[in-house]
Parts: structure tokens; sequence; C-alpha cells
């Protein structure tokens, strides 16, 4: 869960991660075209390592870099995505690959409240703010028509029919994608489900934030990274999986065809 789910698909976590980018944010004034096309990522492989410590030893996931969902989730979902704000204005460069969910970026309000009401559900959370949440995100998201800052979002096409809320929900978010293309700002890719020979299988959703910040979602946490060499690894991910992107009229058509299966 996260940007996509929480925050799409999230808060107290955010306060570190904003301290993160403020630490890096200086090298970051001058971006270049170059990295602004398609710059991207290899997902870090590591072996997990197996926990050995007794029950009554500290947990290992202490680390601030690893954020359990079930904490940031405290106060709701609506503080998650307020949090994020200050994350986004100091962002010039955002880059962010899901394979299951639309990005937080381009959600609709009525797709976004789906999301966070299932969110709510599997995290049993103890009240359900999920509409006010989607409110707030749509809010914030408001940043992709600002034509100082550049979006690089790719999807891989089943995206495009994992269906959440009902079949008017989907047709109002997939009509958006058609037209939140067309921003300056933002560069829309889809990979398309019959891509043969494929240089990377789909991956789990991440964020990059300039060259500072990779956020990575997994079903129990986030994990947030900063080091140079790791952040290195997400881009190189991250570019091989654009590379099998399609844009512009070949992206839009396959939104098309996803519309035309929902009638």
């Amino acid at each position: 869960m996260g940007e996509d789910t929480l925050c799409s698909h999230l808060p107290h976590a955010r306060p570190r991660k904003q301290q993160l980018i403020a630490g890096h944010h200086s090298a970051q004034e001058g971006w270049n075209t170059e990295v602004t096309q398609k710059v991207h990522p290899s997902p870090l492989e590591k072996e997990p390592s197996l926990p050995t410590a007794s029950p009554a030893e500290p947990s290992p996931n202490v680390d601030p870099m690893y954020n359990e969902w079930r904490h940031q989730l405290r106060d709701g979902l609506q503080p998650l995505q307020n949090s994020l704000v200050q994350l986004f204005q100091e962002t010039r460069l955002f880059r962010i690959y899901s394979s299951t969910l639309m990005p937080g970026l381009l959600q609709t309000e009525g797709y976004a409240a789906a999301v966070l009401r299932t969110v709510a559900e599997f995290e049993e959370l103890p009240f359900d703010d999920s509409a006010e949440a989607a409110r707030a995100r749509v809010e914030r998201s408001r940043i992709i028509h600002d034509p100082e800052r550049r979006f690089v979002l790719l999807v891989e096409e089943a995206v495009l029919y994992h269906q959440l809320g009902d079949t008017e929900v989907m047709t109002a978010q997939l009509d958006y994608l058609l037209t939140s293309d067309a921003l300056p700002s933002v560069s829309l890719g889809i990979i398309p489900m019959a891509t043969r020979e494929r240089v990377q299988w789909p991956r789990e959703t991440l964020h990059m934030y300039d060259d500072n910040l990779a956020s990575v979602e997994l079903v129990s946490a986030e994990v947030n990274i900063t080091q140079t060499s790791e952040i290195a690894l997400y881009l190189k991910a991250f570019e091989q999986l654009n590379s099998m992107a399609v844009y512009g009229a070949e992206a839009r058509a396959l939104i098309v065809k996803a519309l035309e299966a929902l009638r």
C-alpha cells in the first residue's frame, strides 16, 4: 500500500520522508532534459533476512526507512494525504511505476475513494475516513498542472482492467487518463500486456522523488531508500520498464480498448 493506495493506496512516516528530501534537495535545481525524459531504474534485489530473534527481542523493523502501514495509519487515511504536500512541493521530477493501481496523481475522487475504502477494510481501521482522504488526494494531485514540474508515470496495461469501484467509477477514471495524458507536464506510459521478451517483469509499486528518494510499497510497509547506490538500481529498473512502454496515440488506444471492455 502507499501513494497509489494509501497515499496511493499512510502518516507519521511522512515527516521523516520530508527530512530526507530536505537533506538531499540542493542538487535538483539544475535537472536537465535528458534526466526528465526517460531516466529510470532496476529495483533493489536483496535476499530478505529471516528474523532469528526471539519474540522478547526488539523487532528488526525499527529502521526509520521501514515504515509499517499500521503505524502510518494510526490517525486515519486523511492525515497521510496532507502529510505528503510538503514532499510534493519540494519535488520537481516525479517518476512513478505501478503494476496494480492507477498512480495516485492520476486518480479520480471516485477511484481514490474505492481504493482507500479497501485499505481501511484491509487494515481494519477503527474508522473509515476514505471519502475525506480521497478529496485530500485529489486536491494534492492538482500539482500535475504545474508546468515547472515533470511527471513520468508508468503502468502495466493490466492496471486499466483492475476494477476498483463500480463501472461508472472505472469509466470516469479511464476517461480522466485520456485527458490527463494531454497535460504538458505529464508523460503517461503503458506497458502492453502483449509485450514479448520483457526486460523487466512487473515490479512492486515504486515512487521516485527527484534523484533523492525511492519509496517502495509492500503489503505490510513502505520502504524509503536514500542511498545513492540503491537509488541507482531503481533508476535502472525504471528505465528498463519505461523502454517497454508506449506513449501518445498508442497509449490512448490501449485506454480506449479498456473503456470498450467496460461496456
